[in-house]
Parts: structure tokens; sequence; C-alpha cells
């Protein structure tokens, strides 16, 4: 046995059934009344996808420190219940919620948004972040020492944790940093003879006993001293290598590449992850946005392999967007471009929050329409003046695919130089060189993509069909990177909307199907053709409960939960208690 694996005093064998008032009683002892919910009416908002799907779950449970989680998974793993972790809940594939009512036990939801502790070691090059902690705090805190984290505002939800988007390998618009990674962390497993055991692979000693680890953790006294570096990788170093390999038929990163499937990375809340160590980067001195319009897919195709086989210097950020997302954007977006804009990152996951409570108990009035909140924010959007700059609306009229290249340091002079005499020679395209307002109002207005998608199907719910959302990463060297979909397949939908992170080839497609479509039929569909063109799906948002693991991330998920007692069912497995040696 490891000296870093420590075992829990309990099992999951019971001499006697427990009563689910028993399982509440005992958790109501460790974490108080007010952190526990069992009342459904008032646990909604938790046991709900941010996008779809939702289930049922004895409670609802909010330890406030690393101590009590530890404590309230005791309980669950000796009255053998499901365990499903959340933070956030931002994911967009139903991963951290329940999913359905057909589990065989009680389903505790453990929700770890108090636990919030960020701390910074040798001198900010690296921190360890606890499970609640958010993507912008730790930016927030970061900026104080001139680094940054692995990803910024994200994609498509503010407000995402850190341990999240290690557990689900996210991605994000960061070209240079690849999935989030680490193999250093702390986590809780259930092993196969039903034992709960706490593993330390922070490279960091913290004591002797699961709850002197976790004390220290909680106290951040390790954060004092020097830390001695680890020759595990706390961010994917090999990136950047990969990348640059334009001419790979694989794809650069996919939730199910085995090459970054360690223990609490790519978990998918198959553990309960209490820390993680992870690096931070340094910030660039100057940045400078350019952005690109063309009407020939081709001319975006030779950019990014010259780009990124030729420059020395690496993008930062390259964002395509279709001109159809982009009108979608700009008009069913608006709300939430100008609430960033103005309000900032900070207060929007609290206003988020505040919009899901008020959501919740407007659906109870059956008088009132669906989605009134939405509606009326979509209403207002409309009385504020134009948000997009001139120069970029030009852009939309004359050009139908867009690109937003972000250059920082001796890039930019070398990028600039690069696209002079790239569209020079081009009858299809052309660039501007963004000022800072036009730079900034770029990156909200692609930012507000995702969003904009959902609130048009939201506002036309009664014309048309079900959204289907896929996230795909195509091979490096693929040519044809924008489908052409057969005719009897494309007159199926409304709406198709085509954005992502270019240089990485990773895609987010959004369909809006017409009335009356089978949605599941043209998922399978539009599967099919994507493995016809060697993607792989999904690409960043893990898969949830909607997508079929690959054989490669069944195998992992089950050598890291081998009783099936941690989120069940996910990446369409089965949920039902999985026979191992502690039932023989």
């Amino acid at each position: 046995m490891n000296d870093d694996i420590y075992f829990s005093d309990v099992n999951n064998r019971l001499e006697t059934p427990i009563s689910q008032d028993q399982i509440l009683a005992e958790l109501t002892d460790i974490l108080s009344a007010k952190n526990v919910k069992a009342d459904p009416r008032k646990n909604t908002h938790f046991r709900k996808g941010w996008r779809s799907g939702g289930g049922s779950a004895l409670a609802v449970i909010f330890p406030q420190s690393l101590l009590q989680l530890w404590q309230s998974l005791k309980v669950c793993v000796k009255t053998n219940s499901i365990i499903i972790m959340q933070a956030a809940n931002t994911g967009l594939t139903e991963g951290s919620a329940p999913s359905g009512d057909d589990y065989d036990r009680p389903v505790v939801v453990i929700n770890t948004l108090a636990i919030d502790q960020l701390f910074l070691i040798n001198s900010g090059e690296q921190v360890v972040s606890l499970p609640g902690a958010t993507l912008h705090q730790l930016e927030k805190q970061l900026a104080a020492i001139g680094r940054a984290p692995h990803s910024i505002i994200g994609s498509s939800c503010l407000g995402a944790s850190i341990v999240g988007g290690i557990a689900n390998n996210s991605g994000g618009a960061l070209v240079k940093r690849g999935p989030a990674y680490t193999e250093l962390s702390v986590y809780a497993q259930i092993n196969a003879q039903g034992e709960l055991v706490l593993v330390n692979h922070l490279g960091i000693q913290l004591g002797d006993s699961p709850e002197a680890i976790l004390t220290s953790l909680q106290k951040g006294s390790f954060s004092l001293n020097p830390i001695a570096k680890s020759n595990k990788m706390a961010s994917d170093k090999e990136y950047v290598e990969r990348i640059r390999n334009v001419n790979a038929d694989t794809p650069s990163r996919f939730n199910a590449d085995k090459r970054r499937l360690h223990e609490s990375s790519g978990c998918a809340g198959k553990l309960a992850v209490f820390a993680v160590r992870i690096d931070t980067f340094p910030v660039a001195k100057r940045e400078q946005t350019f952005y690109i319009g063309t009407n020939d897919t081709k001319e975006l195709t030779k950019l990014r392999k010259d780009i990124l086989s030729r420059l020395t210097n690496m993008p930062e950020v390259g964002e395509y967007m279709h001109r159809d997302i982009f009108d979608i954007s700009q008009k069913y977006g608006k709300d939430t471009f100008l609430s960033v804009l103005h309000l900032g990152t900070e207060r929007l996951p609290r206003l988020f929050s505040i919009k899901g409570s008020i959501d919740e108990a407007l659906s109870k009035v059956s008088w009132l329409p669906k989605s009134l909140t939405d509606k009326c924010m979509q209403f207002c959007s409309r009385l504020f003046p134009q948000h997009i700059p001139p120069r970029l609306l030009q852009y939309r009229k004359d050009y139908e695919h867009h690109l937003i290249l972000k250059m920082s340091d001796e890039g930019i002079a070398e990028a600039d130089a690069f696209l002079t005499d790239f569209f020079s020679k081009s009858t299809s395209g052309s660039f501007i060189v963004c000022d800072a307002n036009e730079a900034k109002r770029a990156y909200l207005h692609r930012f507000a993509a995702a969003g904009a998608a959902l609130r048009y199907h939201t506002m036309f719910e009664k014309e048309v069909g079900d959204i289907l959302a896929l996230d795909i990463a195509l091979p490096r060297n693929a040519v044809d990177w924008l489908e052409a979909l057969p005719e009897e397949l494309d007159k199926q939908i409304d709406k198709k909307l085509y954005y992502g992170h270019f240089f990485c080839y990773v895609f987010h497609q959004d369909y809006i199907l017409k009335k009356g479509t089978d949605a599941k039929q043209v998922k399978k569909q539009m599967l099919a053709l994507l493995n016809d063109r060697g993607a792989k799906y999904p690409a960043e948002h893990n898969v949830g409960h909607l997508y079929e693991a690959e054989p490669d991330l069944k195998q992992f998920y089950q050598s890291l939960d081998p009783t099936n007692a941690f989120n069940p069912g996910v990446g369409k497995m089965d949920k039902t208690k999985r026979n191992c040696a502690c039932c023989l």
C-alpha cells in the first residue's frame, strides 16, 4: 500500500438497511439543517442541468469545509447512497446533476461551491485550488501578481469551477493551453472492496490521516513555505507541439483522449476531488487583436496551417464565427453582452443564480408564459443602442466567415506582416487591426454566442423543434472543416450555427431543428457523418448523459469507480451498482 493512500474507518456493508430519514438525519448532524436541502421544491435548481436534463435526489447537501465533505462521503458510503459531485453546475452535457428517476439507490448531490479557497504557491507559479473555487476567482487573484490561469472567461458560461474544468478535461479559447489537466490532486475514491479511501497525490506533505490532510488543506498553511517542484505535470505542457503538427490525422484535443485521462483529470465526477495543483502563466506585456473576414473557407484553412507551421509565435486566441451565429449573437445575446460589458464577470454568476430562482418560482404559476424572464430580458435588450462596432458590422455584411485573432508581444509584428502579405494576394478576404474597444466587443460578441442560440430557441419554441448542440474536434489535417450536410438532413434544420476555437479545430455546432423533426434520429445521422470525417466528440464538454463514452473512457471510469457509486450513468453506462469484491 502506498504511503499516500489513507483508508476511512467505514465501508458500505451494513448489517441492516437504513431508512432515507436516517440518512438525512446523519447528514444533518454533520452539516446542520440549513445545508441539507431535501425538499424537491427547494432544490430543483441543483437537480437540473445547465441546458437540459435533470432528475430526482434524496437531498442536495452543501458542505462548508473539506472535513465536512469527507464526513458526508463516509455517510453516503456507509448507507450505500449514490454520490453526485457538483460545483457550479455549468456543464452543458448534464454530467453534474441527476439524470432521471431510475437509480437503484438513494441519490445525494454534493455541492462544493462553499469550499472555495485558493492558495498560491512558489511565487504564484502554481496554485492549489479547493473544489468550489472558480476560474473568475483565480483570474482576479492572479492579476495582482501578473499571472494568468489556464482559461479565461470561457466559451459558454460564467462561474465555472477550476476542479470542474479538470474533471471534464475542459478546453477553452486560449490556443497555447490545451485541455485543463493536472497529475497533482487530492481525491477520495471507493475501491473494489467498497472502502472509502483518501489519496494525496498533490506532491505536498499534508499529514498522516484523512482528517489531518484535509485540515491542512483547508488552512492552506503549506502555501507559506517553498514547495518542491514536481516532475508530474500540472498543465498540458505538450500541447503547443501537438497543435503545431498540422499534418496529423487525429484531433489536437478531445475528452476521451487517453493521453489526458489521469486520476482527477477527466474523472467526470467518478472521484470526489478535494484539491488540484495547477500551473499559472505569465501575462503578456502587449496584445493586439486582428479581425479577419473571408468568403472562402479554403483561405482560412491555409491561413491556419501557415500560422501554426510557419510563424515563430503562436496565437493567444483564434475564435471562429459564421455569419449566421454573428447575427443570432448580435440580436439574442445582446443582454449577455451588455451585462458583461457594464457589470463585469464578478456579479453575473450571482445574478444568474437569482434568475434561476425566479424562473423556478414562476414555473409554478400555471397561467404565466414559459421562460418569462428570458422574454423580458430579450425585450429590454432592444431598448439599448447598437453594441457592435461599425467596422465589425461592415465585415458581417461583406464576409461569411469571421476569425478573431489575438497575438502577443513579438507575435504582433510577425502576425501583422504575415496577414498583410497573405491578404495582398486574396480576392476573398481581408483583415483589420482592432482598437481596444473593437477587440473587447468582438470577444464579448463571440462569448455571447452559445447563450444566444438558446435564447433564439426559447423565443421561438412554438415555431421550432429541439435544439441539438454538438462540440466536435476535427483531425488536425482536415481541409474541409465546414460541413456540407445531405439535402434530406439539411431540410430538417431551421438554423445551423457554427463557431469555435479555430486553431484547435474544435467547433461548436448548434442546430435549431424544424418543428416535428425527430431530434434523436437527426443526432444519430449527424454523429455518423462526423465519424466518417474522423471527428471526435465531445471535444471539451465531456460525455455527461448525452454521449456514449468510448471504450478507453469507459475503462477509465470503471478503474476509478469499480462499484459504480459516483455519478453512475455518465457516458450512457449502467446506473446500477457494479459487482465487485465487496459484493462477492
